[in-house]
């Protein structure tokens, strides 16, 4: 169980957590696309599919190790590789991409998100703890944090401790003093209890639970975690 009088900050998962993610990428994956048709086509007509510029990307990040935790330049290389193999200007790459992270930003909330961020935010100071490259502000949401550590900002992605400390060092906390809440069993849920946090599982797909440690709450929806913390 949550020990609600030690809380004094939350940590946020985003993608899967506040919102889908893979729609949103569906969605900047057609967009760029449709940019490369209009000022690449020679890329765009050999990469004419999302599982094309998926498997560019996948391998890219197998051989960039070092962009493993920035998924924004990591995307950006992958666009660059597109445009030398179709040989169109690498330097294309840049307006490609900002095509593709407008549309990415453009995410649809979960029903609950908006009322439990107003509770949330009134009575905690809330941080975005990310692996990804969501921007809470350019979404509409940056009222209700205090900031965000990402993988790229710490150099360490969840699961690792490191992420998690960040976050607490963020605050201005210690981690024990910090509730993480998301919707990864692992990368989440079992990261941040490792780091010395209460943990939340945001299970809203009613997913059996996989690790041996247990988190302190499960919850399956935001509305729901108000309600604990009251």
């Amino acid at each position: 169980m949550i020990d609600v009088s030690l809380i004094r900050g939350i940590t946020l998962d985003l993608d899967d957590t506040l919102w889908p993610v893979w729609p949103a990428i569906t969605r900047a994956e057609h967009m760029l696309r449709q940019w490369l048709g209009e000022h690449a086509p020679a890329t765009a007509a050999l990469y004419s599919s999302t599982t094309a510029l998926r498997e560019i990307r996948e391998q890219v990040g197998r051989e960039r190790q070092d962009l493993r935790h920035d998924l924004s330049e990591l995307r950006r290389e992958a666009i660059r590789r597109a445009l030398a193999h179709a040989g169109e200007d690498p330097a294309l790459a840049v307006p490609a991409f900002d095509v593709f992270f407008a549309e990415r930003q453009r995410v649809e909330l979960f029903e609950d998100v908006l009322p439990a961020l107003d509770h949330l935010a009134a009575r905690f100071p809330i941080l975005a703890l990310t692996n990804g490259n969501a921007d809470v502000h350019r979404i509409g949401l940056g009222r209700y944090f205090r900031g965000t550590v990402s993988a790229r900002d710490s150099g360490f992605g969840k699961p690792d401790a490191r992420i998690f400390q960040a976050g607490a060092v963020a605050l201005g906390l210690h981690a024990s003093q910090v509730l993480h809440v998301g919707d990864d069993a692992s990368l989440d849920a079992l990261g941040a209890l490792q780091a010395g946090m209460q943990t939340a599982w945001l299970n809203r797909g009613e997913h059996p639970w996989p690790h041996p440690d247990l988190p302190h709450a499960e919850v399956g929806d935001l509305l729901e975690l108000c309600r604990l913390l009251k």
